[in-house]
């Protein structure tokens, strides 16, 4: 098979906490029926998502979600890639993030069977390679819930 042609990639994550953005995409969806984070800056000391909600989360929600993420991490899941093209993509993801002019191979990273998107980025091999999730404040304002969080 022909190596797929990717777009170039110009940011460089800290793996753990990519993968952990992954995984707590998932559980808000999960959680919450909501859609992925609409905005998400992601750093190695600490990292934010914004999420659209109708409302904010309570204190227990908030436990949950931390709760449901470490738990995740903790089943050692695989981190796998898949190349498919853009057209196969488009029944299973919403492409509306995909920039312009993206490449007709794209790439799904998996975490084991709990979540899979479109990403470039990089991410560890194993969800033992995280570390421990925390959440260490959040807000919500017009509609929008802002969580910050690290790794421990």
């Amino acid at each position: 098979m022909e190596q797929p042609q990717l777009n170039g990639h110009n940011k460089t994550e800290y793996p753990p906490m990519h993968t952990c953005e992954h995984i707590v995409n998932r559980t808000m969806v999960n959680l919450f029926g909501c859609g992925r984070a609409v905005s998400a800056h992601i750093e190695r000391k600490k990292s934010k998502l914004d999420f659209a909600l109708p409302q904010a989360p309570t204190d227990e929600e908030i436990t949950h979600i931390e709760t449901t993420v470490n738990e995740v991490i903790a089943r050692h899941l695989p981190i796998t890639t898949e190349f498919i093209t853009q057209q196969e993509a488009k029944e299973r993801f919403d492409l509306k993030r995909l920039p312009e002019g993206a490449s007709d191979t794209v790439r799904i990273v998996k975490v084991g069977d709990y979540d899979e998107c479109l990403c470039i980025g990089l991410h560890v091999a194993n969800t033992s390679e995280i570390g421990m999730f925390k959440i260490i404040s959040h807000d919500y304002k017009d509609g929008i819930f802002r969580m910050r969080f690290k790794l421990l």
